[in-house]
């Protein structure tokens, strides 16, 4: 079983609101800025890309490498955090 962060529990655990995009586990301040400057300023516009794509965490993790320079652990830790949510909300 992979062991998730603190980060991402507080995430998946509750509506999104208004947060930002770097409160999504994977994305740190470096990837925050990137995507903000893509106009990826919030989770929920970061989730909308997520939906685009149905869902498909291979493809959103692609996406994520090639859009901000993500790595392979954090555009992973990021799919899993907003497929949890979506799970959990939707």
């Amino acid at each position: 079983m992979i062991s998730t962060s603190h980060k991402h529990k507080n995430f998946v655990s509750e509506p999104m609101g208004n947060k930002s995009v770097s409160s999504l586990a994977g994305i740190g301040t470096t990837l925050g800025r990137k995507l903000e400057e893509q106009g990826f300023d919030k989770a929920y516009v970061l989730l909308g890309q997520f939906l685009v794509l149905k869902k498909d965490d291979e493809l959103f993790k692609d996406w994520l490498k090639d859009i901000c320079g993500a790595n392979t652990k954090q555009a992973g830790q990021c799919a899993t955090c907003l497929q949890e949510w979506c799970n959990a909300f939707l």
